[in-house]
């Protein structure tokens, strides 16, 4: 049944997937083929100038970033000086861009980079001032790289004056950085949007355990409830009759240490309720050395995980997820839509669906330690296996 689940999955999926993992554009099919990604210079000035804007500091954006660089670079944007170096953060990393792309046709403008603290509200209203000043003031800046909701949120409501590409956004309709999966609802605005990522990774793990409660932990803030799928969780609950279990975790405004202890907190409180699985959800205190600890206490507590980063986590020990795709489709999917930018589309006719493979990662080790005892099924369909 379940092997079957994922395989009817694949096919729809199939059917809408096109290059790169992108979708076929449905309001105006034919925009990513009249729109080349061949360099191509500006005509009123020597180079396109690219700037940055990201929420705070967070693992995903940093990749993301490099991974859209490295795109450009396989498009024939750019080159590099020297190697691109490993583990950057997002303002050592584009520093590192400033001075190391060598390029014809871009340029990354060492000082056009924004970020509102790490994660602070107080900060985000300057910063969107300080960005509005430049972006209408010295008109210095062609295309803007947004990661992170509050970056799509704060550029959303800037207008965009130029155009924009947002990246790494766990829910670009529900944060309200775009209008629906087929218009941005701004012409200078484009979001990457994967339709139902987070209920069908739901409907999944429901499927191979059959839990009648689940927890799930967030920031109780319109942005926590969104990096945590939250909106996605109560409408899988409904729609298959379990519980919601909910813990709050204040994430923004602190430093990262409280946040993480915060997260772990809630999850051992989860576990202490006995809830009957757990969805370990997008939270600034969940990091790649966190997850282990709550993968400990919820190994103790013999409570099913599902990941909703993806497989990274559940090699930290969580049961299961859905095995993301290499994140180099992601940023080859960001690099082809600043390309066709640069090549005359505007970001809102370009499609912004994409859609990830569905493959299954699961912990055996985990699996044995809880009591679980995988259905067949779910074994050959698995596609990462970790022991």
């Amino acid at each position: 049944m379940i092997l079957r689940y994922v395989l009817v999955l694949a096919a729809a999926l199939f059917v809408m997937a096109g290059p790169s993992g992108a979708t076929t554009p449905a309001a105006t099919p034919s925009a990513a083929t009249t729109h080349a990604t061949t360099p191509k210079a500006p005509a009123t000035h020597e180079r396109w100038r690219i700037g940055y804007v990201e929420s705070g500091d967070y693992v995903d954006y940093p990749l993301t970033l490099a991974e859209t660089v490295d795109g450009l670079e396989l498009l024939g944007w750019l080159t590099y000086a020297t190697p691109r170096p490993e583990g950057l953060g997002g303002r050592e990393l584009w520093n590192w861009l400033a001075e190391n792309v060598q390029s014809e046709w871009i340029e990354f403008v060492a000082d056009a980079y924004w970020r509102p603290g790490n994660f602070d509200a107080e900060q985000r209203a300057p910063m969107r001032k300080s960005l509005s000043d430049r972006l209408h003031g010295k008109r210095d800046v062609d295309l803007i790289i947004a990661m992170g909701t509050w970056a799509g949120q704060d550029m959303r409501e800037l207008g965009p004056p130029v155009a924009t590409v947002i990246g790494s956004v766990s829910d670009a309709i529900g944060s309200g950085i775009s209008d629906s999966e087929h218009d941005s609802g701004r012409d200078f605005l484009h979001a990457r949007i994967e339709p139902e990522r987070y209920q069908r990774q739901l409907r999944l793990f429901h499927e191979i355990v059959g839990f009648d409660s689940l927890g799930i932990v967030y920031e109780d803030s319109e942005s926590g409830r969104s990096y945590a799928a939250v909106g996605a969780a109560e409408q899988v609950a409904a729609e298959l009759g379990f519980r919601l279990e909910h813990c709050h975790a204040d994430s923004a405004g602190i430093t990262l240490e409280q946040a993480v202890t915060n997260a772990t907190d809630c999850y051992a409180e989860l576990a202490s309720r006995h809830v009957g699985a757990v969805y370990v959800t997008t939270h600034r205190g969940v990091t790649p050395d966190s997850v282990k600890e709550i993968a400990a206490i919820l190994l103790e507590a013999r409570i099913p995980s599902f990941s909703m980063a993806g497989s990274k986590e559940v090699a930290g020990g969580l049961l299961m997820s859905i095995a993301q795709a290499d994140i180099s489709h992601v940023g080859l999917f960001h690099a082809e839509t600043i390309a066709r930018i640069f090549n005359g589309a505007k970001p809102r006719e370009l499609s912004q669906l994409w859609i990830a493979p569905p493959k299954i990662a699961l912990n055996l080790s985990t699996a044995r330690r809880i009591g679980f005892d995988p259905p067949v099924d779910i074994l050959l369909a698995a596609d990462e296996v970790y022991e």
